[in-house]
């Protein structure tokens, strides 16, 4: 609002009453946000609300007076009798004009009235009034009182206040009290309740007393600011224009007993108090408080230290709550969320029941390593619903830089704790399931080696006292049940290996994916496409449809993505009135899916010389892959070709090798050798290889080749080889025999050393195919091989007898 402006200056009005007897009238009413006008003076008022401009526009057709009241909250737009005060000021509007915004006008004060009560609201408030009269006294106090407000109010005006000259002025002339209190009561610095409690005095008197003591305050305040304007300048020379404000206001408040700077300090020690930190951590951050109230608020070493107390607060310190496990409960939660996974369950369980008997059990440190799509962190998520225990996750992939697992010095601009402790203050609790999501993935560059870090992290000796660098503060991370999965386990570094329970998801048999579909994934998809088991119906020769033609993984991720693709068609099928309820069956896959993607069976079509199957396990589970060899006249030794590893380029010259040191019993002529040569290729030559255990298949394939007897097509195998023929033990078992599997393997010969890793694999797998077991290449060949095929021989091969004698080893 604008300043008033004051009328000419009314002539005395004595020992008197200004009005005579109290008389109601009607008036319309406009109320005002922030702001009151009193009698005798001239204001502009800016109106935008429709029931003032209509309130305007009424008084505009009548008398031109309108009733101007103070609202009680300014954020009120549309006004009732509660949001206003009782007492206003009528006015004369002496001049209006339209703006796009509303009305503005000129109004002048004229008396003080009481609102005897409301009789309309709509299209504007009108209201019933009574006048009030001034109660003017005589005398010496009168003049006395009026030559102090001059006095005061010519000081108020020379210590700088925002008063206009001509106010001032007219100040100084009058000699009508009513008039001067009212003009001095409009001062810029009176609150909106003050002015409205100056309205509603009526004793003249009282008035100019209450203005003495508002100006005389104010004028110690303007004269202290100056003081203090005149000290800070002083000190803090060439500082911004915003600090100075800073430490005027932080003066001002200290002068008039408002230390808010005190009160934060102290809100901070009480917070540090009931933290339950540790007596060393606690220590630290009151030392830390004490430092930050001797340094100036300007510095920015203040918000550096208020950053690092905070965070000392915010982290969990206190015990955690205590742990009532019903063991039942718990197994029942782990099955309704999992399928299967019987070794995680048991270990889970196992941990509980002895945590129940000593508390003192260190929580373990679990490693999942599985290939992408076996739940590997949902069973996290599951394991923290299960013991009753918030669940936090830190994904690994990709970090290269140590401080993001110890944090940055605080010397570092924007430094804070590392992901560890953020994430312990996401949880609020000192014993979460904290998931560290694809360990096998961490880098190492010049910043650091994170795994490194990660060493003090999963040791049970050593986390109990984490020191962050951020913090520098010992925290006690031994309540935490850390849980890190891993798609491969060769890539992690070995001490932090030899740290962590390592537990292997190798993959789902078929049988298993179909439960998993039945019970986990379909239900899921449906709930999530807005359908019902009354809607949409996937039978089991669908599903086993989708996962063998439609799939090729460990997981079932790739599963419950084709069940979605069918389930997402069926709601635009229903709002169509096509039909209420589909169901899917094999043949109609299809046409939601188009043609199959995967051919399920064995690996080769038919029996053929020079191609073995052979399997592999890499870090989406095991596959099948073949192994072809050919024979070539010319000089050399022999080729090798699909990004083989060194490792595995070693295994394929065992094998060549071992058939060249048998020639003669191959039936091969003197100097064969000497003209021929082998191109042993492994395809998918994109994808790199290695490993020792296709040594029987390479020397399988080249036998083939040199006595041209084709291979069995449902055969594969696995297993290193050794210049004298003997089979050593492989790794993997599981998953490469759950890759024979899916791919219809009928015989799957493998090492006799490692019968003791067949308790591992499902019976399903077991049941499905023929183990051979075997301890030399002989009982290989003798297996794989069928006679040698009808054709004519290749010069210089002549086939005398099969290899072998010895008899394999079966498991059925």
């Amino acid at each position: 609002m604008a300043k008033p402006t004051p009328l000419p200056d009314p002539p005395p009005q004595g020992g008197r009453e200004t009005t005579g007897e109290p008389t109601l009238r009607r008036i319309p009413l406009v109320p005002l946000r922030d702001d009151v006008v009193f009698p005798k003076l001239i204001v502009p008022l800016s109106v935008g609300r429709r029931t003032s401009i209509a309130a305007i526009t009424a008084a505009m057709d009548k008398d031109k007076q309108v009733l101007l009241v103070a609202q009680k909250d300014p954020q009120v737009d549309d006004t009732v009798e509660q949001d206003l005060y009782a007492i206003g000021t009528i006015a004369e509007i002496n001049g209006m004009r339209q703006t796009p915004a509303g009305v503005q006008m000129l109004v002048a004060g004229a008396q003080r009235a009481r609102i005897a009560r409301f009789t309309q609201f709509k299209p504007f408030i009108e209201v019933e009034i009574e006048i009030l009269a001034d109660q003017v006294g005589e005398g010496l106090e009168m003049e006395a009182h009026m030559r102090s407000v001059k006095s005061l109010y010519e000081k108020y005006v020379e210590s700088g206040a925002a008063v206009a000259p001509e106010v001032a002025a007219t100040v100084s002339k009058t000699d009508d009290p009513v008039y001067l209190a009212d003009l001095v009561s409009a001062a810029p610095d009176q609150t909106l309740e003050q002015k409205q409690h100056m309205l509603e005095t009526p004793n003249v008197l009282e008035r100019l007393r209450l203005l003495a003591l508002f100006l005389s305050k104010q004028v110690e305040i303007l004269e202290l600011k100056a003081k203090i304007q005149n000290e800070v300048q002083s000190t803090i020379g060439k500082l911004q224009r915003d600090q100075i404000l800073r430490e005027q206001l932080k003066a001002i408040r200290k002068e008039l007993g408002e230390d808010e700077e005190g009160a934060d300090l102290h809100s901070l020690r009480e917070k540090i108090e009931a933290a339950g930190m540790p007596d060393s951590v606690k220590e630290r951050a009151l030392k830390e408080i004490d430092r930050m109230q001797s340094i100036p608020a300007a510095s920015p070493e203040v918000g550096i230290i208020r950053t690092y107390v905070d965070w000392l607060i915010a982290l969990p310190w206190g015990p955690p709550p205590g742990e009532t496990w019903d063991i039942k409960v718990a197994a029942k939660v782990l099955d309704e969320d999992h399928y299967g996974v019987e070794k995680i369950k048991e270990r889970i369980l196992e941990y509980m029941a002895v945590r129940q008997r000593s508390q003192s059990l260190r929580s373990p440190i679990l490693c999942f390593v599985g290939p992408p799509g076996v739940g590997k962190t949902s069973l996290g998520k599951s394991i923290a619903r299960a013991l009753g225990r918030k669940f936090v996750r830190l994904s690994l992939g990709g970090i290269h830089d140590e401080a993001e697992i110890r944090g940055h010095r605080r010397t570092y601009i924007g430094a804070m704790p590392g992901r560890i402790l953020q994430q312990m203050k996401v949880a609020g609790a000192r014993n979460p399931v904290f998931m560290l999501d694809e360990v096998d993935k961490v880098g190492a560059d010049w910043r650091g080696d994170p795994s490194s870090a990660l060493l003090e992290v999963l040791d049970p000796e050593q986390n109990k006292d984490f020191s962050d660098h951020y913090l520098e503060v010992p925290y006690d991370l031994s309540q935490v049940l850390f849980i890190t999965t891993a798609n491969v386990v060769d890539t992690i570094i070995a001490p932090l290996r030899d740290r962590m329970e390592i537990i292997r998801l190798p993959g789902y048999t078929e049988d298993e994916k179909l439960h998993i579909a039945q019970q986990f994934l379909k239900p899921r998809q449906l709930r999530e496409h807005g359908l019902t088991d009354d809607n949409l119906e996937v039978p089991e020769e669908t599903l086993r449809l989708l996962i063998r033609e439609y799939t090729h993984e460990a997981g079932v991720r790739n599963l419950d993505r084709e069940i979605a693709n069918i389930a997402r068609k069926i709601p635009r099928r229903i709002a169509e009135g096509q039909t209420e309820k589909v169901t899917v069956q094999p043949g109609d896959v299809m046409g939601y899916l188009g043609p199959p993607r995967f051919e399920f069976g064995v690996a080769e079509l038919e029996d053929q010389v020079g191609a073995v199957t052979g399997v592999a396990v890499n870090e989406y589970g095991g596959d099948v892959m073949t192994v072809e060899a050919i024979l070539m006249q010319g000089r050399g030794e022999f080729a090798l070709t699909g990004q083989i590893g060194k490792v595995m380029e070693e295994s394929a010259r065992a094998a060549v090798s071992y058939a060249r040191s048998h020639a003669l019993e191959l039936g091969l002529k003197p100097g064969f050798f000497e003209d021929h040569f082998f191109h042993i290729h492994v395809p998918a030559g994109a994808i790199p290889k290695d490993g020792p255990s296709a040594g029987i298949t390479m020397a399988t394939a080249v036998v083939s080749v040199l006595t041209d007897r084709p291979v069995r097509r449902e055969v594969a195998m696995t297993g290193e080889i050794t210049l004298r023929g003997k089979v050593l033990p492989i790794g993997g078992l599981k998953e490469k025999l759950l890759a024979a599997h899916r791919a219809g393997i009928k015989t799957f010969i493998l090492p006799e050393k490692n019968r003791k890793d067949l308790h591992e694999v499902p019976e399903e797998v077991k049941s499905s195919m023929e183990l051979v077991l075997v301890k030399h290449v002989d009982e290989v060949l003798d297996k794989a091989l069928l006679p040698a095929a009808t054709r004519p021989s290749t010069p210089g091969l002549g086939f005398k007898r099969p290899l072998g004698g010895s008899q394999p080893g079966t498991v059925n």
